[in-house]
This record gives structure tokens, C-alpha cells and sequence, in this order.
């Protein structure tokens, strides 16, 4: 996914209507007022109503985080990433993650704004309560299952938005690493945001030896930096620049 010029401020034009443009942004407390509550009552209601037991409500729940992050992955390097050969595919490809690697700093955009966000949340529940029906003859342990998957979810678009918009903290400088990298040299690697492991598992790693000289890893984010230094990153490699 390669763009003439990445830019490090102001955000893309997706929509030519301003009200489909509007609904193509959001901010991170709208979603987490949309999810959170509906995580806790689904828990709640496994254990209250449905009288599971605290440690199946904690197995289940456990495993849906963890498929998330393989869904991630998979999300984002085979779909994000989807090399579209139509004009229809390439404009999907762009309204969906084009946009967010030309202007990567673009706060708005990093959370699934609400409209799309409850279509495909609706889909994938619908989907994990129908393998659960198949599977154990109940499809109640979906409202298990999705509350991990979904906090996955936000786990995943939280540390997004972090690494776009602040200073890494020290144990989690090699994903902001890695996901610089991704943005500004190696766009068919680093696919894990929130974790680096499906990325060791399918070689998609960066190199260990490769790091920023001058980007927002080591110093504020570049809206707070002298104009000079908002350009993209500069990468070094066994002390060569590149």
C-alpha cells in the first residue's frame, strides 16, 4: 500500500457528501460507550440468568480474545491489505485502510465509526452464535465468546490509537516499533497492532536491528514537533539511513 506522499497531518476526503463524510469518523469514547456496557450485560446475564459457572464464563471468554487477535491478523493483512485489481475494489480497499496509511495521524478514523461498527459486529455475533448452535447445541455461549472478542477488539483499537497519537511507554516500544515500520517501510510486514505474536508465527516481523532515528517513538508526536520534523519516518539499518 504505497501513497506519493504520507502525510502527517490533516485526514483524507473519503466522502464527497458531508454527512456520509461525518459518519466516516469517531471518537474513542463513542465506542466504548456502545461496547462495554453490552460486554458487561452479556456477562452478567451469562452468570445470573443462564447460570454458568464463573470459571466457563472465564474459559470462554478468554478464548474469544484470543481468536481476536489472530483475527486481526488475518484482518488486516489479507483484507486491509487486499491488492484489488477493479476501480470498485481499489475505492473499498482505501475507504476502509487506504486512507488511514496516506494520513496515518488521522485520530478520527482510528476507531470503526458506529454505523459500520454495529453492521459488522451484528454479523460476526450472528456468526460465532451459529457455530456455537452447531457445534453444542446452544448458541448462548456466544454471549460469552463475543464479549472477549469484543474487548480484543478495543484492547486492538486502543493500543492503535496510542501508537498514532502519543509517546510509546517503555514495555510496549517494539509495538510502537513495529508499527511505524509498517506504516512508513514495510507495509507487507508487522500486521499485529496490539500483539506481535501472529506476526513471528507467519514471518511477518520486522527485523529486530531496524528502528526509527526520528519519529514519534522517541519524542512527542509530530503535531507537537517544529514543522521540519512532521515528515515520514527515517529508518536505519546497521547504521546505514534509508
Amino acid at each position: 500500500m504505497n501513497f506519493p506522499r504520507i502525510h502527517n497531518k490533516g485526514q483524507a476526503r473519503i466522502f464527497a457528501d458531508p454527512i456520509l463524510e461525518r459518519l466516516s469518523k469517531t471518537r474513542p469514547w463513542v465506542i466504548y460507550c456502545m461496547y462495554i456496557p453490552l460486554s458487561i450485560f452479556m456477562i452478567y446475564y451469562s452468570y445470573t440468568s443462564l447460570f454458568y459457572s464463573g470459571y466457563l464464563i472465564t474459559g470462554i471468554f478468554l478464548s474469544g480474545l484470543i481468536c481476536w487477535t489472530l483475527f486481526e491478523y488475518i484482518a488486516h493483512r489479507y483484507l486491509f491489505h487486499f491488492h484489488a485489481e477493479s476501480g470498485i475494489g481499489r475505492r473499498l480497499v482505501y475507504i476502509f485502510h487506504g486512507n488511514h496509511h496516506e494520513y496515518p495521524r488521522d485520530t478520527m478514523r482510528l476507531f470503526m465509526p458506529p454505523v459500520p461498527s454495529i453492521i459488522f459486529a451484528s454479523i460476526v455475533f450472528g456468526l460465532i452464535w451459529g457455530i456455537y448452535r452447531v457445534l453444542t447445541g446452544t448458541g448462548d455461549y456466544a454471549l460469552i465468546f463475543f464479549p472477549g472478542f469484543l474487548m480484543g477488539y478495543l484492547l486492538y483499537v486502543s493500543m492503535h490509537y496510542a501508537i498514532h497519537a502519543f509517546a510509546p511507554p517503555k514495555p510496549f516500544k517494539a509495538l510502537w516499533r513495529n508499527h511505524h515500520l509498517h506504516h512508513y517501510k514495510y507495509p507487507d510486514k508487522g500486521f499485529g497492532v496490539s500483539s506481535s505474536f501472529w506476526d513471528l508465527v507467519f514471518g511477518t516481523l520486522p527485523e529486530a536491528n531496524e528502528r526509527p532515528v526520528d519519529n514519534s517513538l522517541n519524542e512527542d508526536c509530530a503535531e507537537n514537533r517544529p514543522k521540519s520534523e512532521t515528515g515520514p519516518t527515517v529508518f536505519r539499518k546497521k547504521g546505514h539511513i534509508h
